[in-house]
Parts: C-alpha cells; sequence; structure tokens
C-alpha cells in the first residue's frame, strides 16, 4: 500500500508541474501582451476628478502616500475628500497637517458616523460619495503612493473613443479568435471603471516580504493572464476605482455594497455587467505591506484567499496550477529525485524565475524582487499550504475582528 500511495503521489504532481509550466508561458505571454499595449500615447482628457479615502486609524507610510495625491501634475481640477466615523480618529489630525502642508488643494476632512453595513470602509464612502463636487470619482485605499502623472494617466483611459486594447499585441502572441472577438466587442463599450495593477512596498519582517514577493510574482500575474484569457477585464482592484457617475449611479452606487468585503471585485463586476468597459491604468501604483508578524501574515492571506474562493470559486480552483514549482519539488521527493522529477524541478525553476522577472520587474518596476528571488522556493512552499487552508472554512479576521464570509457578504462572528 505504500509503494502504491508513492506512486500515485509521483503521477499526480508530475501531471500539475506540468500544467503548472503551461500556466507560467502563459502568464509571462500575458504580461508581454500587456506591455506592448502599453505603448501608446495618452490622450489628453482632464475632467473633474473627486478623490474619495476611506480612513481607520494611521497606516505605515499612510502621510507620504497623502502627500503623492497633492503632488499630482493634472491640467483638471481635483479635490480630496477623507471620510473618518470620528474626529477623533488619529488619521484625522493627520489630514489636517495635510491641509497645512498643501493650502493650494483642495482637502476636505468629512465625519461620516453612519454605519451602514458590515464593511466600514464602503459605509463612509458612500456619504462621501454625496459631498463629492465632480464627475468622476477616485477611490483607493490610504496607504497607496502614486507618482506625479497618476491622475493624469488612469483619466486618459476615459477618454472618448478611446480604444479598449490599445495597441495591438505581437502576433506571436496574439490572442485566439474567440478572445480577440469578445476584446473588440468590449471596445465599444464606455469606459466606466479604471483600475491600476499595483506592488508592494515591503518593511522589515520576513512575512511582509514574503506578501509583498507574492503580490509582485504571484497575484499580478493571474491578474494579467485572467484579462487576457477573458478579453478584458471584468473587475476592479482596491488599489484604484476610478468611475464616472453615469456608471455608478446605473449599479445603484455605492450603497448595495456595504456588506461585501471584496468590494473593488464587486464595483468592478457590476460596472462591467451593466455594459461599461474596465479598464487599466498605464499607472502602477505602490501599497505598503506592514511588517507583519506571521499570525498577521496568515490572517492576511486567509482572509484574500477565502474571498477570492467566495468570489471566483473556479478561479480559486484553477490556482492549483500557479503553484509549479511547489508541485515540482513534492514531485521530486515523491520519486526520490528521479531524472525526469529533477528535469522538472529545472523548468519549473526557470520558467517561475522567468514570470517573476516579467510580470514584477519589466510590468510592475517592483525594485524589491530581484534581491528577493531567493525567497520564492520558500514563498510558493507557504503559498500551496495557504491555498489549501482556503478550503478549510468561511471565517476571516478583519482589523481584529472576526466574520463569516459568503456570497461576498460579512457577517459578524457573535464572541459566546
Amino acid at each position: 500500500m505504500p509503494h502504491i500511495l508513492a506512486q500515485a503521489a509521483e503521477i499526480v504532481t508530475t501531471a500539475l508541474a506540468v500544467a503548472s509550466m503551461g500556466y507560467f508561458l502563459a502568464s509571462i505571454a500575458a504580461a508581454r501582451i500587456f506591455l506592448a499595449q502599453q505603448r501608446v500615447s495618452l490622450s489628453a482628457f482632464a475632467p473633474g476628478v473627486s478623490i474619495l479615502k476611506s480612513l481607520k486609524g494611521l497606516d505605515p507610510g499612510m502621510m507620504d502616500a497623502f502627500r503623492s495625491h497633492c503632488r499630482q501634475g493634472y491640467a483638471g481640477a481635483f479635490e480630496l475628500l477623507f471620510g473618518v466615523a470620528s474626529r477623533e480618529d488619529p488619521a484625522a489630525a493627520a489630514v489636517e497637517q495635510l491641509a497645512r502642508e498643501f493650502p493650494e488643494r483642495a482637502i476636505r476632512l468629512v465625519e461620516c458616523p453612519e454605519q451602514l453595513g458590515a464593511n466600514g470602509k464602503v459605509s463612509t464612502l458612500v456619504q462621501l460619495a454625496e459631498q463629492a463636487r465632480n464627475e468622476f470619482l477616485l477611490i483607493n485605499d490610504s496607504d497607496i503612493t502614486v507618482g506625479p502623472h497618476y491622475l493624469e494617466r488612469v483619466m486618459a483611459r476615459f477618454a472618448p473613443n478611446k480604444e479598449a486594447s490599445g495597441a495591438k499585441a505581437p502576433s506571436s502572441l496574439a490572442m485566439d479568435v474567440r478572445a480577440e472577438a469578445r476584446t473588440l466587442q468590449n471596445a465599444e463599450k464606455t469606459v466606466g471603471l479604471v483600475t491600476a495593477l499595483y506592488r508592494g512596498r515591503a518593511h522589515s519582517t520576513l512575512a511582509s516580504r514574503l506578501e509583498a514577493l507574492g503580490i509582485a510574482t504571484d497575484f499580478q500575474a493571474g491578474v494579467l493572464l485572467s484579462k487576457w484569457i477573458e478579453g478584458g477585464l471584468h473587475y476592479g482592484l482596491g488599489s484604484t476605482l476610478a468611475v464616472r457617475r453615469e456608471a455608478l449611479d446605473k449599479i445603484g452606487g455605492l450603497q448595495p455594497l456595504v456588506d461585501y468585503l471584496a468590494d473593488d471585485y464587486e464595483l468592478g463586476a457590476r460596472i462591467w455587467q451593466a455594459g461599461y468597459r474596465v479598464e487599466f491604468s498605464a499607472e502602477v501604483v505602490e501599497t505598503a505591506v506592514p511588517a507583519y508578524k506571521w499570525r498577521g501574515f496568515f490572517d492576511h492571506q486567509l482572509r484574500w484567499l477565502r474571498t477570492v474562493r467566495d468570489a471566483r470559486p473556479a478561479g480559486y480552483a484553477g490556482l492549483v496550477f500557479t503553484h509549479g514549482l511547489a508541485w515540482a519539488l513534492l514531485n521530486a521527493v515523491a520519486s526520490g529525485l528521479s531524472p525526469v522529477s529533477l528535469w522538472l524541478l529545472g523548468m519549473s525553476f526557470f520558467l517561475r524565475l522567468a514570470q517573476a522577472m516579467t510580470v514584477g520587474v519589466a510590468v510592475l518596476l517592483d525594485h524589491q524582487v530581484l534581491p528577493n528571488l531567493w525567497l520564492i522556493p520558500a514563498r510558493d512552499l507557504v503559498a500551496i499550504g495557504l491555498w489549501a487552508a482556503g478550503f478549510a472554512g468561511d471565517t476571516i479576521v478583519w482589523r481584529g475582528e472576526r466574520f463569516v464570509l459568503k456570497n461576498g457578504k460579512l457577517a459578524k462572528v457573535q464572541r459566546s
């Protein structure tokens, strides 16, 4: 019996390692297509924008992130609205300091005391949106740092008559006929929402570095691949959610999202379902990854994984093929370091590094990837365990509180 189990493990891990090499190649192709599509001149389009930020407490690097939004070289008018549940929140003092530093900017601190649902961030955003003066709203997290051309590059995607896919991809990387047809159909739609890829800025702990490495070399690779095979982007990322009011009004505003955990995903999905286009900005932004201890790291990873599983169950199951290096390592162990398993391990390692370099360095311009490449095997082994744990329940921890996640909605766990 042990011999049969060992043979079965060898067969399964061999199949998964081979399939995962196909995933690595496909994600590299998707990244190359994305880069080709970005090599287009941006349209000059600078409508009024209201930037909305929901705050709760002080996050690492938050003030520098705020300052980056104030240093925009944007031709149009823009305002920054910061929402807090109470003016006693430490974030309120940070906003007041920001207003003193940038008196030329339209900066407003808005008290948003109503708790409209389980998601406090969206509750605040609903109240902020009512105060916003402009046709376009831009929502991003409090720790997002941007470049001086961020607004210009985001809003350019809303320019009238702009084609969805930008430059045509090289013929050697052309999409299949069905994906190309979906892209052409997508091009006829009005852009309703613009989102952005992001990289993580790690802090000193190993857990923080592992998470930033995963964002740059794994998560964003999956996002780019889903865009390619689905013929367009069908959801949003919380790094940037720029939306035209017409599209937001058509889906009932932000109010229907107050009980959803993945409000960024849900907003983009609803706008796409309403007949609008969802686009990527040419700007890659940066998020601060906390200096996690291991418990905080595992809680955050499980929250993210169970959110993905709830929102896209088929896609979550498909993540089995993203763990190619881990499967190759397990295959080498199961086969007793056979020549075939060592060849699979070598090829998987080469393709995994190529994926990390293409997505993390070429697309995201993440300068932390190269010095942390040696951590990829350890990161991938941890990731496969977390992926399996994602199936084991529906409970998540968010800002120190426990919730049950079902059909995208949050229900607070009552302590006995």
